[in-house]
């Protein structure tokens, strides 16, 4: 630390943190221990270590978790625009994903559903609510409907799959789709699942995926912890 520099001393050791992370001298999981022993084991303050641990606190490289300390998180996704299931985003970024299956059933399907798949309201179809992780955190809450009769969405599958890959396996292939991206604040019920404070801003996606002969397979709509995620445009010029 420079203390003669009028770069502010939190501000040094945040960028200090910053780096660490992410050159992976602080990889995720690592414990950095609470801020009275920071603060001792730096020779600074203890409000200047809270400081700098809030600034990536808030950045979403770090965590503070009650009773064990504050941690490194893994590094956010950035997910390019393109049709791609999260579960092989998060695997080809070598973030470990992990499903828990919150609700599969077969139910009626709604107005919306049921204009989204090109079906008749009130059609049977199944209903999948899931809570998607990586490195053991909540990254997404996920919420689908497919056609009935289009695959068998066993739980203990997708528990160790991606939705898409279940898809493909059935002899399905995903051609196109139409996709819808926003944000809003999570609910409470949201913010706890994601391990979010109630009202944190969460990225929405909506999106309907079509096969190859232009049938509706997919109508997704999911949260994102906009901490955790991102994502990803490529814009290009008009000739």
């Amino acid at each position: 630390m420079d203390r003669t520099s009028p770069v502010p001393l939190y501000f040094q050791l945040a960028q200090q943190l910053e780096s660490a992370v992410e050159n992976g001298t602080l990889s995720p999981g690592t414990l950095l221990g609470n801020e009275i022993d920071l603060a001792t084991r730096l020779g600074l303050s203890r409000p200047t270590v809270r400081q700098a641990i809030q600034t990536l606190v808030d950045k979403g490289l770090l965590v503070r978790r009650r009773g064990v300390g504050t941690q490194v998180l893994p590094g956010r996704v950035r997910r390019p625009m393109e049709l791609s299931s999260l579960y092989d985003d998060l695997a080809a970024a070598g973030q470990r994903p992990a499903t828990r299956v919150l609700v599969n059933r077969l139910e009626p399907a709604a107005g919306p559903v049921a204009a989204a798949l090109g079906v008749p309201e009130g059609t049977e179809v199944h209903y999948l609510e899931r809570l998607r992780t990586a490195h053991g955190e909540p990254m997404a809450y996920l919420c689908n409907h497919l056609p009935a009769g289009l695959l068998d969405p066993d739980t203990g599958r997708l528990e160790t799959t991606g939705l898409y890959r279940m898809l493909r396996s059935a002899a399905l292939t995903l051609h196109s789709a139409r996709q819808a991206v926003g944000a809003r604040a999570a609910t409470p019920d949201e913010a706890a699942l994601l391990d979010e404070p109630e009202g944190a801003p969460l990225l929405t996606m909506e999106r309907v995926t079509f096969d190859d002969t232009g049938r509706a397979v997919e109508y997704g709509s999911h949260l994102y912890r906009a901490t955790r995620y991102s994502f990803e445009f490529r814009l290009m010029a008009r000739p």
